[in-house]
């Protein structure tokens, strides 16, 4: 995530700087610095506000869940964690679903291979 995304889903959810800053747990500074670039986003704060934009827009009823989306085996499907906890419409958050047949080695590795996903961007596209 870079500071204009950053920043625009703030604003499209509608807190200031001080309120995402609670909503976070972290300083209105460091908010301030993540919007202008001069810190980068920390992992636990981008996958946190990827959060709270998916709650503010969660999937429409009949959107089908990743494993269909994806088209993905029985195989895999019955070895994924996403499939196993009922999660095809947060497959992006949960650590350790098997996107593209294995697990990625961590956040920025599984996010990067999400935000290139149509489950991902049906269920939180960029605002």
């Amino acid at each position: 995530m870079d500071s204009g995304e950053f920043s625009r889903t703030r604003r499209y959810l509608g807190r200031t700087q001080e309120q995402l800053a609670q909503l976070l747990s972290v300083s209105p500074k460091a908010i301030q610095s993540f919007e202008q670039g001069w810190r980068n986003i920390p992992a636990y704060v981008e996958r946190q506000l990827l959060f709270l934009l998916f709650l503010k827009r969660p999937p429409l009823e009949n959107t089908p869940p990743c494993w269909e989306i994806r088209r993905c085996p029985t195989k895999t499907r019955r070895s994924c964690v996403a499939w196993e906890l009922g999660a095809g419409h947060f497959c992006w958050f949960v650590n350790g679903t098997l996107c593209h047949g294995k697990a990625q080695k961590n956040w920025r590795d599984k996010i990067e291979l999400c935000r290139q996903c149509e489950v991902f961007r049906a269920m939180v596209t960029a605002v």
